[in-house]
């Protein structure tokens, strides 16, 4: 097997436009998928590219060996759009590395490319220095996370015999503050909505008509309003019903981090705010990864050109949506939305309520063997015990390998804090990416 240099088969793996929500980039997908299938191939691993009604899920595997437990790794090679362009210090497509950050620019870079090549480099690694690996390996690369994974569950229905494993890892989550290592065993769950406020047939003059007909903008304000009181509590009937009590040790772990992470400070620098806000009566790390949310996304109508227009607008949108904890499901909680929306609207207006995507949080015992066996190898790549997080972002798949297989989903980050992911000048830490190569030549030993 060659020799496989890590940064420059990254460059090669970034500058893939792998942009799934735009179907302009459809062929820069598949391309994408032809080169992890050779990356795989010249690795010597069987690989197979299966189509879907989206974009191709790139299966990999080493010849199962009946005696040895099965890992399976699984990660994206889609990403986010990178627009707004003009907010990039250099073309999101064109790596550029910073000698002095020790960082590499590039859309993808911490989500999911980087992290997940870091796990195929060292299968690769350890193959080529050992001739065998300590485990079975099956590799799950798809192309549509970014656009809430469609198509993959039933493919993971469909091939469960196939992909059956005895423990997954995944990482698709982040370092601690301060870089510090990280094992995640919550993540919360995500539920979307859209609702359009709609008044007069057209827009209409302010003057002669202000005052006398209901204002769309103005009422679908006051919904966003409505689902908070002034302590950031939500105000929707029903929606804490199932959430369940943080336990003490996950209160004492959150302590912890905050200590050493340099706490609220360290959020508003990466936020870039001066004060931050939330919740009463749980920290800010609690508030991020253990409390449910709901936030406005988008909020438009009426005229947005240059200078001032009088219109009343005909109508007005709001995007919303609630990042849900544990035990919470998100088609009750759309469907609670609904109805208390629809007892705020005053007459003169109609509602209209779109229902997006969605997926389940999960929970994830970090102290099962396979969870210590973890941790472990993260503190002997990392020189120093792994923190436990709960992560406030979604990765909705999840839930469905959980109830699929039945087994251990590991998340281990790799992304740093300050990644940038989803937004402009994405980047990687260059040395969490080596960090990762050697984690999973670590972690492979132990899990077997």
């Amino acid at each position: 097997m060659p020799s496989l240099d890590p940064l420059s088969t990254l460059i090669e793996y970034l500058r893939f436009p792998s942009i799934s929500t735009q179907l302009e980039h459809s062929a820069d997908l598949v391309e994408c998928a032809k080169w992890l299938e050779r990356l795989f191939t010249s690795m010597g691993l069987q690989a197979t590219i299966h189509e879907t009604p989206g974009h191709p899920i790139v299966l990999a595997k080493t010849v199962p060996d009946p005696q040895k437990r099965t890992v399976l790794i699984y990660g994206h090679y889609d990403v986010q759009p990178p627009e707004p362009l003009e907010e990039w210090k250099s073309l999101p497509f064109e790596p550029r590395i910073d000698e002095v950050e020790g960082k590499i620019y590039a859309r993808g870079s911490s989500d999911n490319k980087a992290p997940t090549l870091a796990h195929i480099l060292g299968v690769a690694k350890t193959l080529q220095e050992k001739g065998s690996l300590p485990v079975n390996i099956i590799f799950l690369i798809e192309g549509e996370e970014e656009i809430g994974s469609p198509h993959l569950d039933s493919f993971l229905q469909e091939h469960s015999q196939e992909l059956g494993c005895d423990v997954i890892v995944i990482s698709d989550t982040g370092m601690a503050p301060g870089n510090l290592p990280a094992m995640t065993y919550a993540l919360r769950g995500v539920a979307a909505m859209e609702f359009i406020v709609r008044g007069p047939t057209c827009d209409l003059h302010s003057g002669l008509f202000g005052g006398a007909v209901g204002n769309p903008l103005t009422v679908a304000a006051r919904l966003i309003a409505s689902l908070h009181d002034d302590q950031g509590h939500i105000l929707i009937p029903g929606f804490y019903d199932a959430v369940q009590p943080l336990q003490s040790w996950e209160r004492e772990a959150a302590k912890a981090l905050e200590k050493v992470s340099g706490g609220d400070a360290s959020i508003k620098e990466l936020a870039g705010v001066t004060e931050l806000f939330g919740e009463v009566g749980f920290s800010t790390l609690e508030r991020i990864g253990a409390r449910p949310t709901a936030e406005v996304n988008g909020f438009g109508g009426g005229y947005q050109g240059e200078g001032t227009k009088t219109v009343l607008p005909k109508e007005a949108f709001v995007k919303l949506t609630f990042r849900l904890v544990a035990d919470q499901d998100p088609k009750k909680i759309l469907e609670l939305a609904a109805t208390y929306l629809k007892k705020q609207l005053p007459i003169g207006v109609s509602l209209e309520i779109i229902l997006g995507h969605s997926g389940e949080a999960c929970f994830i015992d970090p102290q099962s063997p396979n969870g210590k066996a973890a941790q472990d190898a993260l503190a002997e790549t990392f020189g120093t015990a792994p923190f436990l997080l709960r992560d406030g972002a979604s990765i909705p798949i999840v839930s469905n390998f959980k109830k699929i297989f039945g087994v251990d989903v590991l998340l281990l980050g790799l992304a740093n804090p300050d990644c940038g992911m989803h937004s402009p000048n994405e980047n990687m830490l260059l040395s969490n990416f080596l960090s990762g190569i050697r984690l999973n030549q670590i972690l492979l030993e132990k899990l077997k």
